[in-house]
């Protein structure tokens, strides 16, 4: 689906930018947003091109750069902080072998960290693209890892 056939599925009201963005990252295959889908989306809401990048930078959910089939977002909270989170990231740097903000060399996973999740009951935790994983701990991590790897 192309990038204008997404855009039209919203009506050219600006409080529909947040959800045309999220359509256009979540149907990239690199799961970002291109400086043209930035472009097409302000002319379609009829607002500046800097007023839509400055939306789509300010948001941790959305991405300018590419990034892998599958984003995992840490939470590192107070909460999981206390949880030992850092041991979880630790361990998935290592998995993966790349730093947070960092995509794959096979570009099938983006490392990248949250500040809350809502889910300080069951900390430590993270998503996986739209699906939350608690309780995490190297053994765990081995398993989605292998899981999403295929």
């Amino acid at each position: 689906m192309s990038t204008q056939e997404i855009i039209q599925q919203f009506k050219p009201q600006q409080h529909n930018l947040l959800n045309i963005l999220h359509a256009i990252q979540d149907h990239h295959p690199q799961n970002y947003l291109t400086e043209e889908a930035l472009e097409e989306t302000a002319r379609y809401l009829k607002l500046t091109k800097s007023s839509v990048y400055g939306v789509a930078k300010y948001y941790t959910m959305f991405s300018l750069k590419p990034r892998g089939k599958y984003i995992l977002r840490v939470c590192v909270s107070p909460v999981c902080e206390l949880m030992k989170v850092n041991t979880v990231v630790a361990a998935l740097e290592k998995k993966l072998e790349i730093k947070t903000g960092e995509t794959t060399k096979d570009g099938l996973f983006t490392l990248e960290i949250s500040e809350c999740l809502g889910q300080c009951d069951e900390a430590p935790s993270m998503m996986i693209n739209d699906k939350v994983y608690n309780h995490l701990d190297e053994k765990r991590i081995d398993e989605l890892i292998r899981e999403f790897a295929g």
